[in-house]
């Protein structure tokens, strides 16, 4: 058992979880079971997003949560895309190879509770 504790790599390599993590996390998990209206938004927010670019002709990669994957294909139309879109207010991030496959790029666009329904249209 000495052997173990003295070679063994969780015993080596684990600590303790220090008190203000676990504190957080606690208050992390309140936040969450008592912030359903916020959810309730963010999912509404998140489906007509994903409804209304599909409508336009986008292609969305498939998912219910809220970072919805804009398939563009080409990079500099990503790139571009990404540009106009910070000039009208709208911050997305264009990705393109070597982060994802060639021929795939994309923007990624995070929607939030705080988008109204307007914002989202």
């Amino acid at each position: 058992v000495a052997l173990l504790r003295q070679r063994s790599r969780p015993y080596l390599f684990s600590n303790s979880l220090a008190p203000v993590i676990a504190a957080t996390s606690l208050k992390v998990i309140d936040l969450l079971e008592s912030a359903g209206d916020l959810r309730d938004q963010l999912n509404a927010n998140t489906a007509l997003f994903r409804t209304r670019m599909t409508e336009e002709g986008f292609e969305i990669l498939p998912g219910d949560h809220a970072i919805a994957p804009v398939m563009i294909g080409d990079a500099a139309k990503a790139a571009r895309l990404a540009e106009l879109l910070l000039e009208r207010g709208v911050y997305v991030i264009g990705f393109s190879y070597p982060v994802v496959p060639q021929g795939a790029a994309r923007i990624r666009v995070q929607l939030s509770a705080a988008h109204s329904t307007a914002d989202v249209n």
